[in-house]
């Protein structure tokens, strides 16, 4: 018997269970098709499970400055890598299980298997290919299984995975993935990472602190290219002052794998070469989106540089299917396939007012050491555009709540619109910065002027105040520099 629905996700990352929930909020009968894991990459190999190992690197660098806070720690800190990766993977299995309840409270079905469109609106379910991953364990009860199934929505939202470059293919053994990065058994003593993007500096900010000698190959002239150059020096600099050592416009031309080792040959722009030897290497040269094998082909889903192509509401050019996240292209982040499930499943259901996601106003979080932070135009990007703009700086070193935290290395730059006033851009990098962007992000959505931000209490101590003195600096009204 064919059992139907008013939508069917496939998959149930950030961007599917926000979608199925949502779905479910508005009186939707919903089903989420899964195959390996509840939650997605981003709870389970992503987004959270890396922020705990970032926590313990926090942990462990305050504890090795203890002296500059006029502490004495008896005897010597060392980190215990099963322990803190038991703790990471405990905290992915907590948000795993979260998942599970949240569809159980919100009646949403879950279908264990493979999802294949065979039709617009039909979908056939067969038997998952992959065991569930770790740190899931066994299926959900009262799940569904193999079969036909009807919906008048189907959503994908079947995410990503990571590019595995030709010749430098992962092996889960010397190249990891951010998969294997995540658990390692022992840390290496020296490691080379691929990639500066979010993935990549994460990861070579934590291992750095763990004492692993890190290096940093990146084919473009900065590090966290997508970043203001001016904000990414800034962090290079404190980075390096830790100890990673960075190759810029330089890539992988080949790797040669030993015994318990890798030599990579690094080709820079200017014609020269040298070789690299680590214990280990981290691939993070970006993601390819999850497509294949899901019927799409068939069906005649257009599709644009490995992602399926979608109007402003995960539409595709097939009546009945829509896509959201990653496998509907960047930004790839989970915030913004969260919104776009919103966005998508209450416009599916006719609510009135609903609005395409302004992709300029989704805020893009590096969690490194210091940490990096930014939403709109960078600098060069709205000159560029020919934008006629106002620029604000300020330090956190004339701050005073960031001084008396020890964590006086970082800065606030904003962005306005010389004409009108508007806040175009913000870009931040030092401590706490993923957790003040918001501020910016909201004024950007309420249209906030130069004005009103100047003319907004700022608690006083705290490190958000740089965000205003920021502000001020771009009109000449600086009061603390």
């Amino acid at each position: 018997m064919t059992q139907s629905y008013d939508v069917i996700v496939i998959g149930s990352g950030p961007g599917g269970y926000i979608a199925a929930i949502r779905a479910a909020q508005l009186g939707l009968k919903v089903a989420v098709v899964e195959r390996e894991h509840l939650a997605g990459i981003c709870s389970n190999w992503g987004c959270i499970p890396t922020k705990a190992l970032l926590r313990t690197a926090d942990v462990l660098h305050t504890a090795q400055h203890a002296k500059d806070y006029g502490l004495t720690l008896e005897g010597s800190i060392k980190p215990d890598v099963k322990a803190i990766v038991d703790r990471s993977r405990g905290i992915a299995h907590r948000m795993n299980n979260g998942v599970g309840f949240l569809f159980k409270k919100n009646k949403v079905d879950i279908i264990w298997g493979e999802a294949k469109i065979t039709k617009p609106g039909e979908i056939v379910v067969s038997k998952t290919q992959k065991k569930p991953v770790e740190p899931m364990g066994p299926v959900p009860k009262n799940t569904l299984g193999e079969g036909t199934y009807t919906a008048k929505h189907i959503i994908v939202a079947t995410g990503a995975r990571p590019r595995a470059l030709p010749g430098i293919e992962p092996d889960g053994k010397l190249i990891w993935t951010y998969f294997e990065a995540m658990k390692p058994e022992e840390l290496p003593k020296s490691l080379l990472v691929m990639g500066s993007g979010a993935i990549g500096i994460e990861f070579a900010s934590f291992y750095r602190t763990m004492g692993v000698d890190v290096t940093v190959v990146e084919i473009m002239s900065q590090v966290m290219p997508v970043e203001d150059a001016e904000i990414s020096a800034f962090a290079k600099k404190q980075l390096e002052k830790q100890g990673i050592k960075f190759h810029l416009e330089t890539k992988v031309a080949k790797v040669e794998k030993a015994a318990n080792s890798v030599t990579a040959t690094l080709e820079k722009k200017d014609g020269s070469s040298e070789k690299i030897t680590a214990d280990r290497m981290i691939s993070a040269v970006g993601v390819v989106a999850n497509i294949e094998g899901i019927g799409l082909e068939a069906v005649g889903v257009k599709t644009d540089r490995g992602f399926l192509v979608i109007d402003g509401y995960g539409k595709t050019n097939v009546p009945g299917v829509y896509a959201i996240g990653d496998v509907a292209g960047p930004p790839l982040l989970a915030h913004k396939a969260e919104h776009e499930a919103v966005i998508c499943v209450e416009k599916i259901a006719g609510l009135p007012n609903v609005h395409p996601m302004d992709k300029l106003k989704i805020p893009g979080c590096t969690y490194c050491n210091p940490q990096v932070a930014s939403v709109g135009l960078t600098e060069a990007k709205a000159k560029e555009l020919g934008r006629d703009i106002r620029v604000g700086r300020f330090s956190f070193a004339a701050n005073g709540k960031a001084v008396a935290l020890g964590e006086d290395q970082g800065m606030v730059k904003t962005i306005f619109d010389k004409k009108t006033g508007e806040l175009i851009g913000a870009h931040m990098v030092g401590a706490e910065v993923t957790e003040l962007i918001q501020g910016f992000v909201v004024a950007m959505n309420l249209e906030t002027t130069e004005e009103e931000l100047m003319h907004t209490i700022f608690p006083h101590p705290t490190i958000s105040e740089s965000m205003k003195e920021s502000v001020l600096d771009a009109y000449g009204r600086v009061l603390n520099a």
